[in-house]
């Protein structure tokens, strides 16, 4: 499992540059003006969603990545930390961010990295599917240390739709839980992707001790937030 979540880690690092072409469907990405148009709806509903939340007070964001949600955090919050393991990333992140000084990157491997005291809001977008399963409880363990008293996390990630990924993306069987990823150039890896369901993901957090309010758009995402019970 090390070698794996070091080549996932390398897949991000290399995919930094393009990473936005898929958010923002585009290139290898797009799949046509109706299915653009689908996945900008249910982006939408996201987005509002995590607004509704108030990610205010001092935010955690977890694997940031190039700072796609970052920018939505920061209007809210009075301070924000973003973390990835991700150098590459996380330069393109604070161009995004430049000017906001009361945001502040840090560049940590998140299996192993501890939050440095709590926080109001954690947030985390298009990760959770990239947490093998036997560290699951593990990064909820995080989770709850990084949350104050009263806090919330809020999450967002992908269901199983073979037109989320680029076109010359084999989408692998939902319970596969490793998933094969192409670069622009060509370059082959391999990465973790488990996709949850959100009853029973919800289930499986309240055995862990949070009470979440999960939820999915009819193709695209899960998300929704929720506290320590």
């Amino acid at each position: 499992m090390s070698d794996l979540l070091a080549e996932q880690l390398a897949y991000y690092r290399a995919r930094a540059g393009e990473y936005d072409d898929w958010w923002l469907r585009r290139g290898r990405y797009d799949r046509g003006p109706e299915a653009s148009a689908t996945w900008r709806a249910e982006a939408a509903e996201v987005e509002k969603a995590l607004d509704a939340m108030a990610p205010h007070g001092a935010a955690l964001e977890l694997a940031c990545g190039t700072g796609i949600w970052t920018a939505r955090l920061a209007p809210h919050a009075s301070s924000l930390l973003a973390v990835d393991g991700a150098p590459e990333a996380l330069a393109l992140a604070a161009a995004r961010l430049r000017g906001e000084a009361h945001v502040r990157f840090e560049s940590a491997n998140l299996f192993d990295w501890r939050p440095p005291r709590r926080f109001d809001r954690v947030c985390f977008g298009f990760w959770l599917s990239h947490v093998p399963e036997e560290r699951f409880d593990d990064f909820w363990g995080l989770v709850r240390d990084a949350l104050a008293p009263g806090g919330q996390f809020f999450l967002v990630d992908s269901l199983h739709e073979a037109t989320s990924t680029a076109r010359d993306h084999a989408l692998a069987p939902a319970a596969a839980g490793v998933q094969a990823r192409r670069l622009a150039d060509g370059r082959r890896f391999e990465v973790v992707k488990v996709y949850h369901a959100p009853e029973a993901l919800t289930a499986r957090l309240a055995r862990l001790g949070f009470a979440a309010a999960l939820r999915a758009t009819p193709n695209y995402f899960l998300y929704g937030s929720g506290r320590v019970a």
